[in-house]
């Protein structure tokens, strides 16, 4: 992973409960690649990340949903976490800086149950995804195509199911940002 993204600024949006690794891996790996990433959440103050089912360490929140502009990003990262994606997928500021992401056409990077808040704010329709094999069912229901792989794009959609797959899912997300992306791999 030694592609430069200097320049480039990278936000992971969160609530309490969500995978710590799933934020720190992709953080870590963005970072060595020269990006500066941001934590966002609901509110100020730290957020309480999760290894599964045990809360771990609490992270600084760097801005708020309703204080981050999609202007100031280059891609969204959505961390999964059981808790913090139910949570998340019923934010409406949440909802929207996804909605603005995908109008902009950023990447948006998705991991394990990351994927509700895309249903939640209605862009998986024709899209081929991927995610924790339990989201198979929302992902079909809400009009995507569901495959079994660990990393998955389809257009500024980046998708992958479990902590395992995160350095495929990494290397995919500095590829995308460096320009080196195929635009669809999930044929």
């Amino acid at each position: 992973m030694t592609q430069s993204l200097k320049g480039k600024r990278v936000a992971f949006l969160v609530t309490d409960g969500f995978e710590r690794v799933e934020l720190t891996a992709p953080r870590e790996a963005l970072e060595q690649a020269g990006a500066r990433t941001l934590i966002a959440a609901a509110r100020a103050g730290k957020v309480i990340a999760w290894n599964h089912t045990t809360p771990a360490d609490r992270l600084h929140v760097d801005r708020t949903f309703d204080t981050l502009q999609i202007e100031d990003c280059d891609a969204l990262v959505l961390p999964g976490g059981v808790v913090n994606a139910d949570n998340i997928r019923l934010d409406e500021m949440a909802q929207e800086l996804v909605r603005d992401a995908a109008r902009a056409n950023k990447p948006i990077a998705a991991i394990c149950h990351g994927s509700w808040l895309l249903i939640s704010a209605d862009l998986v329709k024709g899209k081929t995804l991927t995610s924790w094999p339990s989201l198979r069912d929302d992902l079909q229901n809400a009009g995507a195509t569901w495959v079994d792989r660990p990393v998955v794009v389809d257009g500024q959609l980046i998708t992958s199911r479990k902590p395992a797959d995160l350095p495929a899912f990494s290397q995919a997300l500095i590829d995308m940002l460096g320009g080196k992306a195929e635009h669809v791999s999930a044929a």
